[in-house]
Order: C-alpha cells, then sequence, then structure tokens
C-alpha cells in the first residue's frame, strides 16, 4: 500500500516572518547625542513593540556604558549603548518607487548641502506615506539615496500644495531647525489664488482654529473659539476678474490654517475641495483650473551650523503658471 510521502517540516510563516538580532555595542555620536534611550532604540528596532523595548530598558538589559538606564536618560556623545537580542517582526515588502519619480524629484532640489536640502514639491505628492499611499517625498528620496544615513522631513506641506520643503541629513540640523521653527524664526511665504477680489486693508487674520472630525471620518479645520491661537499675514500681490493673487505668511503653523483663514475671510483658495463652495470650485474647473492654487513660494532661515541666512525661492508648476497666464489674456481681453 502506497503512502503520500509527508513533507518536510518547515516554519511557520509568522516564524519565517520574524527574524533574532544579535548583541549590538552602539558607540553615540554626535548626531545621535541628545535622544532618550527610548527613542533611540525605536529608531533601530523597527518592528519591535513599544512594550517590549521599554522591558528591556527596566529589566537593565540594555546598558550605556556597562551601566543600567531609564528610558528617558539621554545619550550624549560617546556613550556606547548595548543593544540585547530582540525579535523583530520582518517588515512587509513595500512598493518602491520608481525610477522616474526618483528623477523627478532630485530635479527639484533646489538646495543642498552637508546639512540639509530643500525640495520645491509637486503639487500631488504627499510628504511621507500612509493613508493608503505606498510612498511620499520622503521615501523617494530615501530610495534615491540608499547611501543617506540619515533624512527627515523638518516640516509638512499638505499633499495638494506645491513648494519648499526642508529636509534635515544630521538629526542635529533636525533639532536646530525644528527648534528654529518653534522660535517663529523661520518665515514661509506662500502665493495664494483666491476668489473674488481681496481687500487691500485686510493685512491679517488672527481667528482661533480646531481641528474635528467628518462623519465619513476625514479630518478638517473650522475656526472656534474653542480653538488654538492662530495668525496669518496676507498681502494683495495681482487682481485678476474674479480672482486675486495674494501672499500668505503664516506665523503660526496650524493644519490648513491659509486655507482655513482664506476661506473664513470670504476668499476660499481656488480649487480647494474642502473649504470652497462647489459653485465656486466648479467656475475654477471652467478657467482651466486643475490644482489646488496655493504654493509655498519662499523661505528664509538661517543654516544649521553656519547660521549663514538664507532665503530661498521656488517656481511655479506648469500647471500653476498655466492658470495664471489664462486669468492674465482674460484680464486684458476685458479691458
Amino acid at each position: 500500500m502506497s503512502r503520500t510521502p509527508r513533507t518536510p517540516h518547515s516554519p511557520s510563516s509568522e516564524a519565517s516572518s520574524r527574524s533574532a538580532s544579535k548583541v549590538q555595542w552602539i558607540s553615540v555620536d554626535d548626531d545621535m547625542a541628545g535622544q532618550r534611550v527610548d527613542n533611540f532604540l525605536m529608531a533601530r528596532l523597527r518592528g519591535v513593540p513599544k512594550g517590549l523595548i521599554y522591558r528591556i530598558i527596566r529589566k537593565g538589559e540594555v546598558r550605556v556604558n556597562k551601566g543600567r538606564v531609564k528610558q528617558s536618560t539621554r545619550l550624549a556623545a560617546g556613550d556606547v549603548v548595548r543593544v540585547p537580542p530582540v525579535v523583530q517582526q520582518a517588515k512587509p515588502e513595500q512598493p518602491r518607487p520608481g525610477d522616474r519619480v526618483q528623477a523627478v524629484m532630485e530635479a527639484a532640489v533646489v538646495f543642498e548641502d552637508d546639512t540639509m536640502l530643500v525640495v520645491n514639491k509637486p503639487s500631488g505628492i504627499a510628504v511621507h506615506g500612509g493613508s493608503g499611499l505606498s510612498f511620499g517625498l520622503i521615501e523617494v528620496l530615501r530610495a534615491a539615496r540608499p547611501q543617506a544615513k540619515f533624512l527627515e522631513l523638518v516640516h509638512r506641506l499638505d499633499r495638494d500644495t506645491s513648494g519648499l520643503v526642508m529636509v534635515a541629513k544630521k538629526r542635529s540640523a533636525l533639532r536646530y531647525l525644528q527648534d528654529e521653527l518653534r522660535q517663529k524664526q523661520i518665515r514661509k511665504h506662500y502665493h495664494a489664488l483666491v476668489a473674488g477680489d481681496w481687500p487691500d486693508k485686510l493685512k491679517k487674520v488672527a481667528e482661533p482654529l480646531l481641528r474635528y472630525e467628518m462623519p465619513n471620518g476625514e479630518r478638517r479645520v473650522k475656526v472656534s473659539p474653542e480653538g488654538k491661537e492662530s495668525l496669518t499675514l496676507f498681502r494683495k500681490l495681482q487682481q485678476f476678474q474674479g480672482y486675486t493673487l495674494v501672499e500668505a505668511s503664516p506665523v503660526t503653523g496650524r493644519t490648513h490654517q491659509i486655507r482655513v483663514h482664506a476661506a473664513w475671510a470670504g476668499h476660499p483658495i481656488a480649487g480647494d475641495d474642502k473649504y470652497m463652495d462647489d459653485a465656486s470650485l466648479k467656475a475654477f474647473r471652467a478657467v482651466g483650473g486643475q490644482r489646488l492654487m496655493l504654493h509655498a513660494r519662499a523661505l528664509e532661515f538661517r543654516l544649521p551650523g553656519s547660521g549663514e541666512a538664507m532665503t530661498l525661492e521656488a517656481d511655479y508648476d506648469e500647471a500653476f503658471g498655466a492658470v495664471l497666464g489664462a486669468l492674465k489674456k482674460r484680464n486684458q481681453g476685458s479691458s
């Protein structure tokens, strides 16, 4: 009587998706200095649950200069960290940004030195992956620069907003630039095409902003006394028939701040499908508008390390420029 041979035993798919690390001895350099021990470990033990990281710290398996530490201990340059063996969950393979999108992002770099780079982000590309997106600007840059040890976003832009985004190439630069943002030492200037005739006397909007959730789970922002203090400075640049090009300079950095402040003033940004009414949105589409007309035009900041003052400007993309060109022709035709 024949018998079907049994297949040899193999590890389960769950086990095969895990891998045990070895003891690591990591010397802290200047770029790693200043981090808490727990954050330092989370950055290096991807896929390891936070609970396990805190447990190995409490049990004394993590050592700094051979001594026990707390999770809040901050590391200094020259420290040697012992990281014990842990089981890491293998990451599911993510789609890799293609060569074309990598080339587009590299071509969008408008400034770079040893500490940071600045990218003129195209409209329609998120700054990072998530929420159904496989990758964003930062993932594309990391794919294009596999040799880079550190690339982190300093700040964010909405997916549909184009323009200047700062990326740190060193942790020390990230800390410096984010501190400069908190201290309001970095100036950002946006160009926005808004509906209607923006009043010359309207120079600022200081309405508090509150984030809330729509019934479908989408997050929005509205003016509310319960919101956070917010301030945007506005300057009228050019008047068109039915629209105005303005410069918007946010003093605070709230989500959708310029978009909501402009809409509150009665002049929503053209192409804004969140804060512009349907009739106005349809009228904008009729003049060829296909994108949110908000562009991070200029940055004023000081370079990490040297403190050299920098001012950068980013050109409009083709879609933004085409709308302005069409409106200029319409102005000329009606004059």
